[in-house]
């Protein structure tokens, strides 16, 4: 992707979007009214808690809306042994991608052996399947981003990605910026966390990011199709209610 001259069309900015629905306290029909949100707008994918995959990927049949999952979510602390056994779980439920997250407290440590060890385990267990690594960056130095960032792709990542969303700091462009320039031109970035409006994935894009976790979809949407119309911003701002 040529960030610098990305199209700010609908459907530029919608196959970047993995519809976060993620929060621990919704129910079935707060999760059906999300997974019908993503497929009415034609997001990328939904990204789903791992006990909601399967009925996902059954009520987004026939979309065009992927289903992905998280795994390790949102502490990266379980095991390797666990995270390996919930990946495959998630691939036999239909998932079509892995969200997972790192062994935050291993990367703070400086034991970068045991983090790629913990990321190259979820890969070969995912096979084919695109995994992106959650490196949780409000947790971690500058120099700790670029060392994780390496981890994850010496062990095979498709992605590294900033946060959860549940560690108290979201994507910045200054981690974008700097994971890019860290893994290169054929790692994927996605930012996530505190992307709830149409300038912030658009500043995102411009750091480096090719992928955008949000809630808040159809509000981002809505504001493209606004600028389409009359040239000018809406003036709302970004939803500070949503992930």
């Amino acid at each position: 992707m040529d960030n610098a001259a990305f199209p700010v069309t609908a459907d530029a900015v919608r196959r970047l979007i993995d519809h976060a629905i993620l929060k621990p306290e919704l129910t079935r029909s707060d999760v059906d009214a999300q997974l019908d949100e993503a497929a009415a707008h034609r997001v990328f994918s939904v990204c789903v808690r791992p006990s909601d995959v399967a009925h996902a990927v059954e009520r987004l049949q026939g979309t065009g809306v992927g289903v992905g999952t998280v795994i390790g979510f949102p502490h990266g602390t379980t095991s390797t042994e666990a995270k390996v056994a919930e990946s495959l779980q998630a691939l036999a439920d239909g998932a079509f991608e892995l969200d997972m997250v790192q062994n935050i407290g291993a990367a703070r440590s400086g034991d970068w052996e045991r983090v790629e060890r913990d990321v190259r385990a979820v890969v070969d267990a995912a096979g084919d399947t695109v995994v992106k690594v959650i490196l949780e960056t409000a947790f971690l130095t500058d120099d700790e981003v670029v060392a994780a960032s390496r981890a994850a792709t010496s062990a095979g990542a498709a992605f590294v990605k900033t946060s959860t969303g549940f560690a108290g700091g979201g994507a910045t462009a200054e981690h974008i910026a700097l994971m890019r320039r860290t893994v290169g031109p054929d790692t994927g970035v996605k930012a996530s966390g505190g992307v709830r409006g149409l300038d912030t994935l658009l500043e995102m894009v411009h750091a480096g990011a090719d992928r955008i976790g949000t809630s808040a979809s159809a509000r981002i949407l809505d504001e493209v199709a606004h600028r389409s119309a009359t040239g000018t911003t809406s003036g709302v701002g970004d939803d500070t209610s949503s992930y």
